[in-house]
């Protein structure tokens, strides 16, 4: 139920009054000639003394953030997209009608101006204000009288004011755009091409997840939300499309953490002739490539910490890796009980059936992941825990995978893919034993995909990127809910 206290009864009696006038509250069309940001951009320099002597005239619109009335006159700022820019309002210039619109307005409403530039006396770039018309009333007063919304759960649940009251918001935002809009122009000058795949899936598959599950009544069949659109890409690269790449939204129904939502957005990339080493350079050229457009240099600082993104970077298997960053002696990773001692001397809890492959992984998101601050690209995964990933020709025990660590998460997962249909029909076989003894993140028997490989893969490598971690990272945005526009969160409680 939503609260209706003193301050929203001000604001509908001042309605009444507006209805009263004839005037509509929630007005129509407003042809806008100027934006904030252009005014400021283009007059900044000019003096007092110019702008009296070549009025300019301007008809703008926005959100009033401020207000200062004094009687006969008022000051207000108004905020649109480009930013803010104060105006000022009084009896002599509105006449009778719009001064009595002028006493009817609060912070929050939404209103058109046209007038011409001056300076006040405090040198402030200003709109004097000649007509004005009310846009869109305001019932909700704006949180803390404009010094700010500061409460995390009301910010995330509440974005849309969270993006009025702060400004550094909106430019997360539009960061996030222009690192997307980055990353497509690195991929298509790559010649990689742009598709489009099924966010409802007959078989969810591509990666290690607990499904969302949804029903089409026309079809009377059970659909997934897809956990990753990589068998659908492969397809394509079955097909003959040798190159492909998907921004795509992503649905795992796990936990919900400062690295985790639901419903994120993953970059998916297929590259066909091509493995993994290929892809370790190449993801380093792409991440250079948006930090240096984002931030201008390679090196920046994420949390406190500092960030290094000069290529070449480290590539350690994982055992090395806990070896340097967690401080296990070399050779106890080797056997399953040695690792198992050495995850309960550093706190780390095991289910009691885990393989040793599963035993080491656990033990380098626990223990070792959370240290490795610039990028390193880790590297010797075991055929358990990859059932997509090509097996290593040295070490069939291995697969040719890497995913890369930096400040402290995965930021990419990548490898050279499986290509043979008998090695892959193997493998979902072991998935669908696991999913039969409980295992409900492992993967699903998917026919229609070996029969795809069937008809014959070129050598191929793929990758994934988590583009909210990215945005994260070229943001110094501490919380994955910091730049998803709406994340996912418990009921909000009455």
């Amino acid at each position: 139920m939503l609260e209706d206290n003193e301050l929203i009864q001000v604001r509908k009696k001042k309605l009444e009054e507006l209805h009263a006038m004839g005037i509509n509250p929630y007005g129509q069309r407003y042809e806008v000639k100027d934006h904030a940001k252009e005014l400021h951009n283009k007059y900044g320099e000019t003096s007092k003394e110019e702008l009296e002597n070549n009025k300019v005239q301007v008809k703008a619109a926005g959100r009033i953030v401020a207000l200062r009335s004094f009687g006969k006159a008022a000051f207000a700022h108004i905020l649109d997209a480009s930013g803010k820019i104060q105006i000022y309002m009084k009896r002599d210039m509105l006449g009778e009608e719009q001064f009595k619109l002028m006493n009817l307005l609060d912070v929050g409403d939404h209103i058109g101006v046209e007038g011409f530039l001056f300076r006040t006396k405090t040198n402030e770039l200003t709109i004097e204000v000649e007509k004005l018309a009310l846009l869109s009333k305001s019932l909700r007063p704006l949180p803390e009288k404009w010094h700010g919304l500061t409460d995390i759960e009301t910010r995330y649940r509440q974005r849309y004011v969270d993006l009025i009251v702060n400004p550094e918001v909106r430019d997360t935002f539009v960061t996030r755009n222009r690192i997307i809009k980055a990353i497509r122009a690195f991929l298509e000058g790559l010649g990689f091409l742009e598709v489009e795949t099924p966010m409802m899936q007959r078989i969810p598959g591509g990666a290690t997840a607990r499904p969302f599950i949804t029903h089409h009544n026309a079809l009377d069949m059970d659909l997934y939300l897809r956990i990753a659109p990589e068998l659908y890409l492969k397809r394509l690269i079955v097909g003959g499309l040798e190159r492909v790449f998907e921004l795509n939204r992503n649905f795992r129904n796990e936990g919900i953490s400062i690295k985790h939502n639901p419903e994120f957005t993953m970059l998916e990339f297929y590259m066909a002739y091509a493995d993994y080493r290929v892809l370790m350079d190449l993801t380093e050229e792409l991440f250079a490539h948006t930090a240096q457009d984002m931030k201008g240099s390679l090196k920046f600082t994420y949390q406190g910490d500092e960030i290094d993104l000069t290529p070449p970077w480290p590539r350690m298997s994982m055992e090395e890796a806990i070896v340097k960053f967690a401080g296990a002696p070399a050779g106890d990773l080797g056997d399953l009980e040695s690792a198992r001692q050495f995850a309960k001397k550093n706190n780390v809890p095991l289910e009691d059936d885990l393989s040793l492959a599963k035993v080491v992984n656990e033990i380098f998101e626990k223990t070792t992941e959370f240290k490795i601050m610039n990028p390193v690209f880790i590297t010797d995964y075991p055929v358990e825990l990859s059932p997509l990933s090509r097996r290593n020709d040295k070490n069939p025990d291995m697969v040719d995978r890497f995913e890369l660590i930096i400040a402290g998460r995965e930021m990419a997962n990548a490898f050279s893919e499986l290509n043979d249909p008998q090695d892959q029909l193997s493998r979902f076989q072991d998935q669908v034993a696991q999913r039969e003894k409980g295992d409900q993140e492992a993967q699903f028997m998917d026919e229609d995909y070996i029969r795809a490989l069937e008809y014959g893969m070129p050598p191929t490598a793929g990758e994934g990127i988590g583009i909210d971690r990215l945005v994260m990272l070229m943001t110094d945005s501490p919380s994955i809910r910091d730049v998803i526009l709406f994340p996912q969160l418990r009921k909000e409680q009455p």
